[in-house]
């Protein structure tokens, strides 16, 4: 069952009364008024309206204010300028919507009507290479639409979908035959049992690729050797298969282990190589359908349209030497989502580099049936930036490992609450946890904040601070109301609401505003409208806090009603926070 949002509600009353008059119910589109000095709706629909009706527009909202004038659910209504409509709520709609909140387990998120079930591929780390910062905004993005989409009753599966299957794997096997070429893996006739334990760790691996890496790039024999290797285990040599495991498996205990850092976790941990059964039947029935064509020795599928303004390249499915690259395997991806995990949708969080690829991609898979494009859908993200306005790196100009921008951000939030006076009356395991904590909201709230398709510049500085619009500052002041709470002794319980005072209406207002900003995160899919929702709610409460006595309120009825709307707050704030994967902690 849908939970209707407040400006959808309001939506449909003014709407009727354009309707009423003849005009297009969608005219009525309600919005937050962006002055203070204004009642804090406003209609513009009159505006709109004027060419077509033929009327001037104020003529049309003194009509459609009078038929609003017997509203159950608008009040004080008002025409401003040429024909803006304004808006205010008695009092009774402001409670209803509160009391409904407060009983609602997501706490006022919009629902959809129609749930879908959804595979989100956020992850694409490569087997054998350390986590970077340019995982960062896949991890953190994927993370919170997986989350988001969960709130409003998808069915959703998070899949990391491994690089696995490429030519790393033969550069990485050709490089160890060379270092260890005694190892059984490599003996032609041996086909196995191989040891169970692997004959390299995570850190031969992340020395070994590089050095493969730069081989290859120098000395085409290398290459050669290299790409035979690829072919043969995606031909399924024994050997080559038992160490790929190895590869895979030790890579994934580190990938756990960084991710979770960042509170990311994944349902499927699938990777490339999982649909290397798909290929040669996905192959033969692409063939069968006419839509593979030979090209240079290699079998391509193409894509382009006659109204494309510029030139899509064909999908390469088979190379000319018989393997496989990421064209086939994520088109064979898709026909394993689709058909054994029953998507109805897949959501592909990957950077804006790789645009091209997905429409290929997608395109292909509408030709050939698998999927339509339109539930296909990728959610590209601009660059995170250093305060140079480069893409983040070493100071020595390197790629940043993951890791160490996590220290980096965990050390300046150990700094900054030691500034503050923070967190002193806590064991230094308490303390570091907290500005674990307090860092990993800095780094994802500096992500998520900005729009999705934007660059950014991170600052550790700018953003670990507990003033201003950071994360921070949003879990300093859950942990505030927490205390309040905590202080008096009391959450107000059931107590009715007496939303009177400037500052209650204020907060009252951003608190039922909630299913907007989630229908409108979700349907945009930008998770930065969530993060103006909570930055604005938590200045409310500031504000609120600041005006109004809480919990040494002498008036007992108002004092519960306070404390009820203080935990309405934290719970609200402390559920948007949950969908960011911002952990706030106990205390500050």
């Amino acid at each position: 069952m849908t939970k209707e949002s407040l400006l959808d509600r309001l939506s449909a009353e003014v709407g009727e009364a354009f309707a009423a008059e003849g005009l297009d119910a969608a005219l009525g589109r309600v919005q937050r008024s962006g002055r203070k000095e204004l009642p804090p709706f406003q209609c513009n629909g009159a505006m709109a309206a004027a060419k077509a009706a033929g009327k001037p527009p104020r003529v049309i909202a003194e009509a459609v204010a009078a038929r609003l004038a017997e509203s159950s659910i608008l009040t004080g209504v008002t025409i401003g300028g040429p024909g803006f409509l304004n808006f205010d709520l008695p009092q009774s709609v402001l409670v209803g919507a509160l009391d409904a909140i407060a009983a609602d387990d997501d706490k006022g998120a919009w629902q959809r009507v129609d749930p879908e079930r959804i595979i989100i591929d956020y992850g694409g780390p490569n087997v054998a290479k350390p986590l970077h910062v340019g995982h960062l905004r896949a991890a953190i993005i994927g993370e919170c639409l997986k989350r988001l989409f969960r709130t409003v009753g998808d069915d959703v599966l998070g899949d990391i979908h491994l690089g696995d299957w490429g030519l790393q794997m033969g550069q990485l096997i050709a490089e160890l035959k060379r270092e260890q070429p005694d190892l059984p893996y490599f003996a032609e006739a041996d086909e196995g049992p191989y040891p169970a334990e692997s004959p390299v760790t995570v850190d031969d691996l992340a020395r070994l690729y590089p050095k493969a890496s730069a081989a290859c790039k120098e000395d085409p024999a290398r290459l050669a050797e290299a790409q035979e290797a690829t072919v043969e285990l995606q031909s399924g040599r024994p050997g080559y298969r038992a160490l790929w495991q190895h590869f895979v498996d030790v890579s994934k205990a580190a990938l756990e282990k960084d991710y979770g850092e960042l509170g990311v976790t994944f349902d499927l941990w699938k990777g490339e190589a999982d649909v290397d059964p798909l290929i040669a039947p996905m192959v033969d029935e692409l063939q069968a359908k006419g839509l593979l064509e030979e090209s240079d020795g290699a079998r391509v599928i193409r894509v382009a349209r006659e109204d494309d303004k510029k030139e899509i390249p064909p999908l390469l499915v088979v190379k000319s030497n018989g393997s496989v690259g990421y064209g086939s395997t994520d088109l064979a991806t898709i026909i394993e989502r689709k058909r054994e995990l029953s998507a109805d949708r897949v959501v592909y969080v990957v950077d804006a580099r790789q645009r091209e690829h997905f429409e290929q991609v997608f395109r292909a898979a509408d030709l050939a049936g698998y999927m339509s494009a339109d539930r296909l859908e990728h959610m590209w993200f601009g660059t995170m930036n250093g305060t140079d306005g480069k893409p983040f790196k070493t100071r020595a100009g390197g790629v940043l490992r993951l890791r160490d921008l996590i220290d980096q951000v965990v050390s300046e939030a150990t700094k900054r609450l030691d500034q503050g006076g923070m967190a002193q009356d806590v064991s230094p395991e308490e303390k570091q946890e907290i500005a674990r904590r307090v860092g990993i909201a800095a780094l994802k709230f500096a992500d998520l904040s900005n729009p999705r398709t934007s660059d950014y510049v991170f600052d550790p500085e700018r953003f670990v601070t507990f003033e201003g619009k950071t994360g921070p500052y949003l879990q300093y002041a859950t942990v505030r109301i927490r205390s309040v709470l905590q202080k008096a002794g009391s959450d107000g319980g059931d107590a009715p609401l007496i939303i009177e005072d400037p500052a209650e209406i204020d907060l009252a207002l951003e608190l039922s505003l909630y299913a907007d900003a989630v229908q409108g995160a979700y349907e945009k899919r930008m998770p930065h409208v969530l993060c103006d929702h909570a930055f604005t709610l938590a200045q409310a409460f500031s504000r609120f806090y600041a005006n109004c006595r809480i919990g040494d309120e002498a008036d007992g009825q108002r004092r519960s009603s306070r404390l009820r709307l203080s935990r309405i707050t934290f719970e609200q704030l402390n559920s948007v926070l949950t969908v960011l994967g911002i952990p706030v902690p106990e205390k500050m």
